[in-house]
């Protein structure tokens, strides 16, 4: 038997009692100008909680004039009514107080009654956040009042249940963070050796993608016709715009739209990105590919080399007046060509760090994946509670 599962046996073993969220939580309305020595502006993000303004983006800009902010202390929360679908909500854990925009919610809760930890892992649970959905004001905008949180109830055990949930809990939450941390070191490791291996001395040959690639036309078929064709398990992936896309069966798109070959496929609006891809595909509106019938060539070498410089065409399209490039400045792009046997070493080492770092079926992101649903499996078994009854 767990610490958890005797503590449960010892202090609620008929269940526990539900309280409104609203009982356990007290607003906050002290402003900006009711204590001036607070002057650090906090925003709530909802992927990294609260943050200091000025680490959040670079172009974070504030009001000059922040009287009218509320102020938050540790401990307390704060939450945007218009964007807490979304999970815009967080607890301050710095010890500096500071000042958030007057859009947002400030308060603090009852610590006799609940574990702030506790309180923070139950309202981020689906459980909640589904309450806060439907408890939604009515209108075309999402908007949460303060006073609904009386209408969601959640489970209240004794105190010290409540400590061993967060124990187990952060247990998955830190691993969770440590393969976080070892994927940006391993990212930014194979941005290193990736630069390093793909740049060359004035010696190397430099030929045009024209000259090494053959590029190829995709499809004329129309988004509804793909939408109607798309099925689960389809032969042929259609790229259609931004991340759109269709999976088709072979009969369904003429023969001579479909290319076979290991390409790189170009998307040349707005974000530009080159993808190598070795399955059956086609595509249209603002995509081309390319592939190699050069046996001198390898195609995948041709690909690492673009993302590495995938910013100089960005720059270029982000001087049209609307995001894009050309075929002519693909065609025209000189790449550097070391020996066939040179190229395959490339992209060999390259290939282990892409796998290691992007690979969602055995690299660091398929094990951030299976430790993530691992947590979330738990924090929704370790927070339900049979309701006690009288």
């Amino acid at each position: 038997m767990s610490k958890l599962d005797e503590l449960i046996a010892e202090l609620c073993p008929d269940g526990v009692e539900y309280a409104s969220i609203g009982s356990l939580i007290k607003r906050i309305r002290e402003r900006g100008k009711d204590d001036i020595s607070v002057q650090q502006v906090y925003v709530v993000s909802n992927s990294l909680g609260i943050v200091r303004a000025e680490d959040y983006r670079d172009n974070t800009i504030h009001s000059e004039d922040t009287s009218n902010y509320t102020i938050i202390r540790k401990n307390m929360f704060a939450y945007n009514p218009s964007r807490l679908n979304i999970g815009s909500i967080a607890m301050l854990k710095e010890e500096e107080p500071g000042l958030v925009s007057p859009m947002y919610v400030v308060f603090s809760i009852d610590e006799t009654q609940i574990v702030k930890e506790y309180f923070e892992y139950v309202l981020k649970s689906p459980y909640v956040m589904n309450k806060i959905n439907s408890y939604k004001e009515e209108g075309a905008r999402f908007r949460f009042n303060f006073d609904r949180w009386d209408w969601i109830r959640i489970p209240l055990p004794p105190l010290a249940v409540q400590q061993e949930i967060v124990r187990i809990l952060d247990n998955f939450t830190e691993l969770t963070a440590e393969l976080t941390a070892e994927l940006t070191a391993r990212r930014k490791q194979y941005e290193y050796y990736r630069d390093l291996l793909l740049t060359f001395d004035d010696d190397v040959p430099r030929l045009a993608i024209s000259d090494l690639l053959i590029r190829t036309k995709g499809t004329n078929i129309t988004a509804q016709k793909m939408r109607q064709l798309h099925k689960e398990n389809g032969e042929v992936r259609i790229f259609a715009g931004g991340k759109t896309y269709a999976d088709v069966d072979f009969k369904d798109i003429p023969k001579k739209d479909i290319n076979l070959n290991p390409s790189i496929i170009v998307k040349s609006r707005g974000i530009i990105e080159f993808e190598y891809y070795d399955k059956p595909f086609s595509h249209k509106n603002e995509f081309w590919s390319y592939y190699s019938e050069n046996k001198n060539v390898n195609i995948k070498f041709v690909y690492y080399y673009l993302s590495k410089n995938v910013n100089y065409f960005q720059r270029i399209a982000n001087n049209m007046q609307m995001p894009q490039i050309s075929i002519p400045v693909t065609d025209k792009y000189k790449v550097p060509l070391p020996p066939i046997k040179e190229q395959e070493r490339i992209v060999a080492i390259l290939d282990r760090f892409d796998a290691l770092c992007n690979d969602l079926t055995s690299g660091i992101p398929a094990e951030i994946e299976a430790r993530q649903k691992q947590y979330e499996y738990y924090r929704d078994k370790l927070l339900s509670f049979k309701e006690v009854t009288a």
